[in-house]
């Protein structure tokens, strides 16, 4: 809910604007601003590319099957669409992997660094911010949109290093957000206690008069990272504002204690932090989102599948090699069915204030570091959305004809109302957004 609308609410009720801390953000009251509409996204990533043959659909169009791999969103088949020949062109240094995930979202080269891959030029980080945070920039630019968050951005087993392998999300150049995928410490963040944020206030106030004093004793381009430092301890201080007295209209997830954060757990992760990223949603503390399955070259070793290789090495057998390829469909199949797990989550709660369920206001965009593995390929990564959260019209199996993934990106921004002519490299932005309504 924004500021002004609920001003309005009050004055309607005839109540002292002294109430309005202790109004909860009710979505209601923000869908009935004029010009808001509720709509989401989240960018889910897994790694390692997919097994062609067994994930796109023969047909086109409407009259279409899904394969083996996307059998888990049978139900949702009218709500989807996968779009083939959409490629990531981005080159430059860096590895296949380090651009696969690092350039994904940001469409852009990734910056000169000292970080070798397996081959090709060294690198370092994204030197452009990526579309999730782009549109979440957009949204919290608006009263009408903004929230509590702005953007969460979860994981699921990624690995506790930073490095291009391993992010996918950036506030800027040179500027990597580390997913959180720890259920129990992203629990915390959304819902932590009062005490907390008591202790951290206090600290906070002591950081800003610091980063003051500093300041002032600074050349101009260091005084530009400490501002962005101050930016930082600002956006803080108003989560611990909002934090304080926002009422949930629906109560946390309960979690499972004790699960453990390592390979094993991944099963019980991922459930939770769906869980936790439809609560947050739909409380209303965010509209954008990425969850992030393990990371670039992911190794994951799935035996709760009765698979015992790790995930990047099946990935490069050759396709002659059946017992991999098998291994490897049994391996999206799952991932599948995480997000068919995350879209019936979805769809299962009325979307607050509106019509029809969350679903109806929420895309979810899958898509991977490659096409596919053995060949580290970035043609045909396999991009499928599901939901309405974009007014796209689903219930297809798109073709195209080798098009950049940068005008994906424009489709979804300009699905926003974000009108922006050029995302990430301009030489991959000709032809404007791709035509899905």
């Amino acid at each position: 809910m924004n500021t002004t609308t609920r001003r309005h609410f009050l004055r309607q009720l005839g109540l002292s604007a002294a109430a309005l801390p202790f109004l909860p953000a009710l979505p209601s009251l923000a869908q009935n601003a004029p010009g808001a509409k509720m709509q989401r996204i989240i960018f889910l990533f897994t790694p390692n590319g997919t097994i062609p043959p067994e994930f796109w659909p023969d047909q086109t169009g409407p009259d279409f099957q899904l394969k083996r791999i996307l059998a888990p969103l049978e139900s949702f088949k009218k709500r989807l669409m996968t779009l083939k020949g959409v490629h990531n062109k981005v080159r430059g240094d860096g590895d296949g992997h380090m651009r696969g995930i690092s350039c994904l979202l940001t469409a852009d080269e990734l910056l000169p660094g000292n970080i070798q891959g397996g081959s090709d030029k060294p690198a370092g980080w994204a030197r452009n911010i990526s579309i999730d945070q782009e549109i979440r920039n957009f949204l919290q630019a608006r009263p009408e949109t903004a929230t509590r968050f702005g953007s969460l951005e979860l994981g699921v087993a990624v690995p506790n290093r930073a490095d291009p392998w391993t992010r996918e999300s950036y506030a800027g150049p040179n500027q990597p957000l580390a997913p959180n995928s720890d259920p129990y410490a992203l629990f915390e963040k959304l819902y932590g206690s009062t005490k907390d944020r008591e202790n951290l206030g206090s600290v906070l106030d002591e950081v800003r008069d610091d980063l003051r004093t500093i300041a002032a004793h600074v050349d101009k381009e260091e005084k530009d990272l400490l501002d962005q430092h101050a930016t930082f301890v600002r956006d803080m201080e108003k989560d611990l504002k909002s934090s304080g007295t926002q009422t949930l209209m629906f109560p946390p997830p309960a979690l499972e204690a004790g699960v453990a954060l390592d390979n094993d757990g991944i099963p019980k992760i991922s459930t939770m932090q769906a869980d936790l990223l439809v609560n947050a949603f739909a409380n209303g503390m965010a509209r954008v989102a990425t969850l992030q399955y393990t990371n670039s070259v992911g190794q994951a070793r799935m035996r709760w599948l009765d698979i015992h290789e790790d995930h990047h090495h099946l990935s490069h057998e050759p396709d002659n090699n059946a017992d991999a390829q098998e291994k490897l469909v049994k391996i999206n199949i799952w991932l599948c069915e995480q997000i068919a797990y995350l879209t019936k989550k979805l769809d299962s709660i009325p979307e607050p204030g509106g019509q029809g369920t969350m679903l109806d206001h929420t895309t979810i965009v899958w898509t991977n570091e490659l096409g596919k593995g053995n060949s580290h390929s970035l043609d045909n990564i396999p991009f499928v959305l599901v939901g309405g959260g974009l007014g796209f019209k689903t219930g297809q199996a798109m073709q195209f004809d080798n098009v950049t993934h940068n005008r994906l990106w424009l489709s979804i921004a300009h699905a926003f109302g974000h009108h922006i002519p050029v995302f990430g490299q301009q030489q991959f932005c000709d032809g404007g957004p791709l035509g899905l309504s």
